[in-house]
């Protein structure tokens, strides 16, 4: 049985240091200016660093080029693939097909992950796109367990699915923190929480605290809880998806390494020893409950929740 990647989001050289004595096996990483909800800027000097160190250790890192682009930004694309293909990057994380086309003009032979967050929802369009020079589908949260494996019985392309961690409910290019917080009134009110970079938007209807931020990619609202699937694992082994990610954003990297220990321990024993998993994987789920805050619980995401047509 094929073991999945552990993908994770490190927010720095050294927690990428860290992260490879925790188990993890591949890393995601860029700059805001290019790469959308990243755990962790990346300047260029440390994205080559971090290259170097993965590649010494057997890993992979995986560069994000993923943001929506303006014209502005799209016409540096060209400079900035050329950049990420001679850093030696295993791949370029996209959404915007303007990357493919920097791809194309430059002749950069690296592989390409496509991710469009809510748009790749089956197996039809990432082929599409693996026609296109996509090695990689990184599929949408909002899919169910079936549809998951659907998709990659089908797919010509790998699969990547986030097993832990946020998940994006909206984004806007524009700075709508401040306005936002005007419209909805006395409806919600947004809570400041450890500086600007963890805030809270309450929905006192749903009781529900989703965090919110801004940063150059403009404004993003995220679940209000967070997905875990750590006892959920064994379907999406058989069905050999190819990676599984853990989304660090707005964590700590305490949390982030601890999280990775408890995935590394898990998908060992779902593959090599898929009995002793079973007796282990509420263990497994209480650990990683344990390491949530308290405004952060724990759910299964959309994996089993029934689709209504």
């Amino acid at each position: 049985m094929k073991k999945p990647e552990l993908l994770v989001t490190p927010g720095s050289v050294d927690e990428l240091i860290k992260q490879i004595e925790a188990g993890a096996d591949a890393f995601l990483i860029g700059e805001q200016r290019y790469g959308l909800r990243l755990a962790g800027e990346f300047t260029r000097e440390e994205v080559k660093e971090a290259i170097r160190i993965a590649h010494e250790h057997g890993k992979k890192v995986y560069v994000a080029v993923n943001a929506l682009f303006h014209n502005n930004i799209a016409n540096e694309l060209d400079e900035y693939v050329t950049f990420v293909e001679q850093a030696g990057a295993d791949a370029i994380v996209f959404g915007d097909p303007a990357v493919i086309m920097a791809v194309r003009e430059t002749g950069a032979a690296i592989p390409m992950h496509w991710n469009p967050e809510t748009t790749a929802t089956n197996y039809y369009t990432a082929n599409y796109w693996g026609k296109r020079g996509a090695v990689r589908a990184v599929l949408a949260r909002e899919l169910s367990m079936d549809a998951v494996i659907e998709t990659k019985e089908q797919a010509n392309v790998q699969i990547e699915v986030q097993v832990h961690g946020m998940t994006c409910m909206f984004q806007s290019k524009r700075p709508l923190l401040g306005h936002y917080f005007e419209y909805m009134g006395k409806n919600m009110e947004i809570e400041n929480r450890q500086g600007a970079k963890n805030m809270l938007l309450h929905d006192p209807e749903r009781s529900n605290k989703y965090p919110i931020y801004e940063d150059a990619n403009g404004t993003h609202i995220m679940s209000p809880n967070d997905m875990c699937i750590i006892d959920e694992l064994q379907e999406l082994v058989e069905a050999g998806i190819d990676s599984f990610k853990i989304d660090g954003v707005l964590q700590t990297e305490e949390y982030r390494l601890e999280t990775t220990k408890l995935y590394r321990k898990a998908i060992d024993l779902c593959v090599d020893q898929p009995d002793q998993y079973e007796d282990e994987k509420e263990d497994l789920l209480e650990a990683a409950e344990a390491l949530q805050p308290e405004h952060r619980p724990l759910d299964s995401g959309f994996f089993f929740k029934e689709t209504v047509y």
